[in-house]
């Protein structure tokens, strides 16, 4: 048996030597192989030495609950936010301390700034139309042309009170009404169908550069022969 031992390893040896000599004296040539499957994951490891000893923590007060940080610092300042609801109206305040005196008015005399009248006819026969101004062409008294027979329109040149008063001929039924910058001041009507004159007035505050007249509705009975049978006048009561 020992024999066949030794003639094993020598025949081993024997073979093992022009390999190793082979190895030496030839390059490889052979393609790399194909990597190995991974490797089944480690245990864990020991558990590591215990650390050292900590800092002490901050002293806690007030119980367990969570506790108030310390000030911090300003922040910036925000955009103005939206305006808010309007307030009770204030007190009045103090009467405020006269002004100057106004520039002088134009040249003229008392007299004459405080005249304003008028007196104009229909002159016409011919029924007003329908919702439109009653145009009076015949000039009976027109101080300054205050009365404008083109557009049947009184314009006031001095402010102050005014009375108007107008007198109609019908032999229709009659709905006037006064207008004073196109608002109604009132009205004047009269249903009756014979023929009579019919007649209304009122006083009427006006400032400078406001426009008064009259003006049809629904009916228009008036009438007005070329002597003048329809009259509206206006003058001035009293100046402001």
């Amino acid at each position: 048996m020992l024999h066949r031992c030794i003639f094993l390893v020598g025949a081993l040896l024997s073979l093992a030597v022009p390999l190793l000599v082979a190895m030496e004296t030839c390059p490889a040539t052979g393609m790399p192989g194909m990597p190995g499957i991974p490797g089944m994951p480690g245990r864990d490891g020991r558990d590591g030495h215990k650390g050292e000893k900590g800092q002490p923590g901050a002293v806690l007060s007030g119980g367990l609950h969570p506790q108030k940080g310390q000030k911090g610092e300003p922040g910036q300042v925000g955009y103005p936010g939206k305006r808010g609801p309007s307030g009770d109206m204030g007190t009045p305040g103090d009467p405020g301390k006269p002004g100057p005196p106004g520039e002088p008015g134009e040249p003229g005399t008392m007299g004459d700034q405080e005249k304003a009248a008028f007196s104009v006819a229909r002159a016409t026969n011919e029924y007003p139309n329908k919702f439109s101004v009653i145009r009076f062409l015949k000039v009976i008294t027109n101080i300054n042309n205050d009365y404008n027979t083109e557009t049947g329109h009184f314009r006031c040149r001095i402010p102050g009170t005014y009375y108007f008063v107008f007198h109609a001929s019908l032999d229709d039924r009659l709905c006037v009404a006064m207008k004073l910058d196109g608002q109604v001041v009132t009205t004047f009507c009269d249903f009756r169908t014979r023929k009579q004159v019919t007649s209304g007035g009122m006083a009427v505050y006006m400032s400078r550069d406001q426009e008064l007249w009259l003006e049809t509705k629904d009916y228009r009975g008036m009438r007005g022969k070329p002597s003048g049978f329809s009259v509206f006048s206006g003058f001035l009561l009293q100046a402001h």
